[in-house]
């Protein structure tokens, strides 16, 4: 059970335009998971850059934020997934990239490669901001996966301490599951039918998975499950960006072979262009 899955959260540090915006978010989440943060900066250290960040996270010591910063040259990679395993981190948070000229986010080759590479649960920020903006509305995904009573359960945690009041669990299903061809009316209402049982099932079995998250975390909230034919991944970022998610959270990816880096599939559709904020949880 996911009782405390964020002891220690981590943040790769660039001193860029957006270094305060980042420090504010990951410091926020510290202080909302009463975790400790690990700020990790590619680089040499020098008093300049020690009093630039204490000096960005000074309006956190109200809150007896707990961080410490590390400084290591290397490669951006290797430091940092290095680095998160010595201070044993739970959550590491990326950055995303916006495309030019177009109002999307996708995740660039660096924070890709400690995506699929990492030990840890990774949040990908889209836009981070100084001021803190309220994580409303929570998609989980409720694919019939060993991994997503943890990540359902993982989901309700994280609502519970950011406030959020409503989670909806997207059920995606392969449309080849109904098994029915559609020529005529007489097939279109069987290949309907079929759906329908489908949905019962899949509600059915995330029902049951509802009923062992500890009643604090799923009481005042509202929960919604939608079933949703269609192709793994696309279709929960989709739906995560036509109802206007704040965070989307998926299981962690399967290990990566070749062609799945060819041919893009559940995480991957994700990673190629962000709906929202997305949590993938190990």
């Amino acid at each position: 059970m996911y009782l405390k899955p964020f002891k220690s959260i981590g943040i790769g540090v660039a001193f860029s335009p957006n270094l305060k915006a980042n420090l504010f978010e990951a410091a926020r989440l510290s202080v909302f998971f009463k975790a400790k943060l690990v700020l990790i900066h590619v680089g040499e250290a020098s008093e300049e850059k020690t009093n630039v960040l204490s000096t960005c996270l000074k309006s956190f010591e109200k809150d007896n934020l707990d961080y410490e910063v590390v400084f290591k040259p290397g490669d951006p990679v290797n430091v940092i997934l290095s680095t998160s395993e010595e201070k044993k981190i739970d959550l590491l948070i990326l950055g995303a990239v916006k495309r030019e000229k177009v109002v999307k986010y996708y995740v660039g080759s660096i924070a890709r490669k400690i995506t699929r590479q990492a030990k840890c649960s990774i949040l990908l920020l889209i836009k981070p901001s100084v001021e803190s903006n309220p994580c409303k509305h929570i998609v989980v995904n409720g694919l019939k996966d060993p991994k997503t009573e943890q990540t359902i359960t993982a989901a309700f945690y994280v609502a519970n301490h950011v406030n959020s009041e409503k989670i909806t669990i997207v059920e995606e299903i392969d449309q080849e599951e109904i098994h029915v061809k559609v020529e005529d009316d007489k097939s279109l209402r069987r290949a309907n039918i079929v759906k329908e049982r489908i949905k019962l099932r899949e509600n059915s079995r995330v029902n049951e998975i509802i009923k062992h998250i500890p009643e604090e975390y799923t009481k005042n909230k509202t929960i919604k499950l939608q079933p949703i034919f269609g192709k793994r991944g696309y279709s929960i970022g989709h739906y995560a960006q036509i109802s206007r998610a704040d965070l989307l959270i998926m299981n962690s990816p399967s290990k990566m072979t070749f062609w799945d880096r060819l041919f893009p599939h559940d995480i991957e559709h994700i990673l190629t262009e962000l709906p929202t904020d997305v949590l993938i949880l190990q």
